[in-house]
């Protein structure tokens, strides 16, 4: 089946693209901080690569719906490969410099916001031409296959450095992108057609509440999940521990989201989406509470495993919303939609996680982010509910 074909495309090359970006995490800092001697400029890559991404609801309007097809896919990938290569070609010539990060950055983070939400778009259509309920069944893979990368890349990436391998990760991954790129170049999109009108994101929202619904869950657990890794981080640093409490949280999550991911679909198919989306994110915010009360290396690796598998049951919840209730130029504008609100979220996060923690200190941060997740969750929640019964009682009242 030519469908089953190109999925399997879509998500290997993604995979192999994500694992690789997994080792630049690791190998970015070393190489920039070696090549200027400056620790503030390690972080100007990701900085600049989020603006255009937090700015594509003005500027890519158009040009999102324009990454249909396998073939202009690879050419958002080219230049991604072409923005990830300047870092290490400009540090073999001893030519890196703050401007030339910032550069990289931006044609990244171009790349970012449309090559992602692009990517997703077209394996969820493939879903639709498969076969019913294949599409929300293929962004759940989608989101495994990066899960495992998160797992094992950087572990795999510091392994690379400890061997000296440090400039070659960045080599490496502007060669995957490339690659992911070309080889989907057979895959055939739908299109909209001429003169068809390239949809704003607020216009996607319209009729389909429980997607905006969704994404207020999301963007709180995405504005309040500093507590974890920058929470975590700080208990480990004030015990004497450094390091000992993140990587627990992080190995602990990172195995649930891999555990959780092969029982999502069954899930999602059984339990109806809001309710599962609103429950998972609760039971997140719960578990964060929980790590600032029994604040130990076991306990924070058991109650981040648990809080791993209710992400991604949350995460497959909202996909199901948007692919059940939406299709081409829409679903389109909603999945980069989406990418907004968790970059935007993860942004102000971070941004104001640093003084929260140092104001009221870790734990009270984890037990007060916890709360506030779950608070929002349970509120969304209990208003899709309450709508829905109003619903019923109408149609109960016109027959």
């Amino acid at each position: 089946m030519r469908a089953r074909g190109e999925a399997m495309v879509l998500l290997l090359g993604g995979g192999v693209a994500d694992l690789a970006y997994r080792f630049t995490q690791v190998a970015l800092p070393l190489v920039i901080l070696h090549e200027t001697g400056s620790v503030a400029a390690t972080g100007l890559v990701g900085g600049a690569a989020g603006i255009p991404v937090l700015l594509s609801p003005w500027w890519a309007r158009r040009a999102r719906q324009w990454v249909d097809s396998g073939p202009r896919l690879a050419m958002v990938a080219g230049v991604s490969a072409i923005a990830l290569a300047i870092v290490p070609a400009a540090a073999a010539f001893g030519l890196l410099s703050p401007w030339l990060l910032v550069v990289s950055g931006l044609f990244l983070g171009c790349g970012d916001a449309l090559g992602s939400p692009g990517r997703t778009a077209l394996l969820a259509d493939i879903g639709d031409r498969w076969g019913a309920g294949m599409a929300v069944t293929l962004l759940t893979w989608q989101d495994g296959v990066r899960r495992v990368g998160m797992v094992v890349g950087p572990v795999l990436g510091a392994l690379a450095v400890a061997a000296g391998v440090t400039s070659g990760l960045l080599w490496i991954e502007a060669g995957a992108v490339l690659a992911a790129g070309l080889a989907g170049l057979g895959i055939r999109g739908e299109g909209r057609g001429p003169g068809g009108e390239a949809p704003s994101i607020r216009a996607g929202l319209v009729g389909r509440r429980e997607v905006g619904l969704g994404w207020v869950i999301r963007g709180t657990g995405c504005v309040t999940w500093f507590a974890f890794t920058l929470g975590l981080s700080v208990v480990g640093a004030e015990r004497g521990e450094p390091g000992v409490y993140l990587a627990a949280g992080m190995s602990g999550y990172g195995v649930g989201a891999v555990a959780g991911t092969v029982v999502a679909l069954r899930v999602v198919r059984r339990v109806a989406a809001m309710p599962l989306a609103s429950g998972a994110w609760a039971v997140v915010g719960l578990c964060w509470a929980g790590m600032g009360v029994w604040t130990s290396p076991a306990s924070v690796a058991v109650l981040a495993g648990l809080a791993g598998v209710a992400v991604v049951w949350g995460i497959a919840a909202i996909s199901a919303i948007i692919t059940r209730s939406s299709d081409g130029a829409d679903r389109r504008a909603l999945l980069s939609g989406q990418s907004v609100v968790v970059n935007a979220s993860s942004s102000a996060g971070l941004l104001i996680g640093g003084s929260v923690i140092a104001a009221v200190g870790a734990e009270a941060t984890l037990i007060g982010a916890g709360l506030l997740t779950t608070l929002v969750a349970g509120l969304v929640g209990w208003s899709a509910a309450g709508r829905m019964a109003c619903i019923r009682t109408g149609s109960s009242g016109v027959r």
